[in-house]
């Protein structure tokens, strides 16, 4: 029997930070976690995307008692439980229709930011190298990225293109004012830290970058025009820095509250400002209760994010017209699959008759495409042949079948 799909999981409307870091999934965790999930479970297919806004799993199953199973075993092996609580569940074209969404970036709380595709395009990778995505899941990625395209390509979503990172910018400059006079330390290297990085270089303000890897914080200041610092070193230059933005992949805190009481000492209680952009966050959330300490984290920057979206939630509703119209076409060749069986059975019946009948060929090409394109006839074309077809010799009885078939 034929699954159905089933999109499931967390994201930043519907469970908060601190439970998205818990269920979070690095490359490493997935390529052990989804075989795991798979044979347990009982699923057919199953992937994962893990990103600072979202985990959500992606799944084919013939039961929903699976899909259930599955989620169960996905939070006992994160050791929560008590997550399940924000977990939501979509199935069959709404589950279609919520996993295009989350790929055009229309799910985004950027709408229109570029990342999603990357990471879309990143988890799918990993779900095909573990073998735990097949022919329906391949096919909903291929669609997905489709529609994704569509919607860059034929709305205005990606004008004066924002991202997590411009909001976090964008929120220093409205708390800080003129960022070119400001000393701005850039904790860490990784893709949110990039854009960051480049949104305040354009800003024009002195930056500071420092990684655990030395070299690559060397390469990106070399190509931004700032600083590299050593990490081991971080807090003795961190009494020089107003604002200091955090993007690492570290599991635990780099920044605590002993460091940044001791740091604050130091600049005299001057304010300075730290946005953590990270999930798992970087910095301990203690650190806000400090004197003339602005800490926000990636929450925090809904708020940004909504001020600076007007214009795209406008030309996102024109998305959602092209998702709709991608989502159909996809549930038809969904309800295409059902006929399969009844295809591979027809071509084997008249495989014999096929050579010896050149004319057949046409007639059950032509059936084939009508089972395809109308399913609920599949059965009754189906029984025409497999009841005349048999025993069809020379053109008169051709003729008979393919009127059988016309309905005639």
């Amino acid at each position: 029997m034929m699954g159905d799909i089933y999109a499931l999981g967390v994201n930043f409307k519907t469970a908060p930070v601190e439970v998205r870091e818990r269920i979070a999934c690095s490359k490493d965790d997935l390529r052990k976690t989804l075989p795991y999930l798979k044979t347990a479970s009982g699923v057919e297919e199953v992937c994962i995307l893990s990103t600072c806004n979202r985990v959500e799993i992606y799944v084919s199953s013939p039961s929903e008692e699976n899909v259930d199973l599955l989620t169960d075993l996905f939070l006992d092996l994160k050791g929560a439980r008590e997550a399940k609580r924000h977990i939501f569940v979509k199935r069959g074209e709404e589950a279609v229709y919520h996993i295009f969404r989350v790929a055009s970036s229309l799910d985004s709380m950027v709408v229109g930011e570029p990342q999603i595709v990357a990471q879309f395009k990143e988890a799918f990778q990993v779900a095909r190298e573990v073998g735990t995505s097949g022919k329906i899941l391949n096919r909903v990625f291929e669609k997905a990225l489709r529609a994704s395209k569509r919607v860059r390509t034929e709305t205005g979503i990606s004008r004066n293109a924002v991202s997590v990172s411009y909001a976090a910018v964008e929120l220093a400059k409205k708390i800080f004012g003129d960022l070119r006079r400001a000393k701005v330390l850039l904790v860490g290297a990784g893709e949110m830290g990039e854009l960051a990085a480049n949104y305040l270089k354009k800003i024009g303000c002195t930056l500071y970058i420092t990684n655990r890897t030395y070299e690559r914080a060397l390469r990106i200041s070399q190509e931004l025009g700032g600083s590299a610092l050593r990490f081991e070193e971080l807090e003795d230059y961190m009494p020089n820095m107003d604002i200091v933005i955090v993007s690492t992949g570290s599991p635990t805190y780099v920044i605590g509250k002993d460091m940044v009481n001791r740091v604050m000492r130091r600049r005299n209680y001057d304010p300075m400002f730290i946005i953590d952009i990270s999930v798992p966050r970087n910095v301990d959330p203690e650190v806000g209760k400090i004197d003339e300490i602005f800490l926000y984290d990636i929450d925090d920057l809904k708020e940004v994010v909504e001020a600076n979206l007007k214009d795209r939630l406008r030309e996102a509703k024109k998305g959602e017209i092209i998702l709709w119209d991608e989502v159909k076409k996809f549930m038809a060749w969904m309800e295409s699959l059902k006929v399969e069986p009844l295809i591979l059975d027809l071509k084997r019946r008249v495989q014999d008759l096929e050579r010896e009948n050149p004319q057949l060929r046409r007639i059950v090409f032509k059936a084939i495409r009508e089972m395809k394109r109308n399913p609920e006839a599949a059965n009754i074309i189906f029984r025409i042949f497999s009841e005349e077809v048999e025993d069809v010799h020379g053109g008169e009885g051709l003729s008979y079948v393919h009127n059988r078939a016309d309905g005639a």
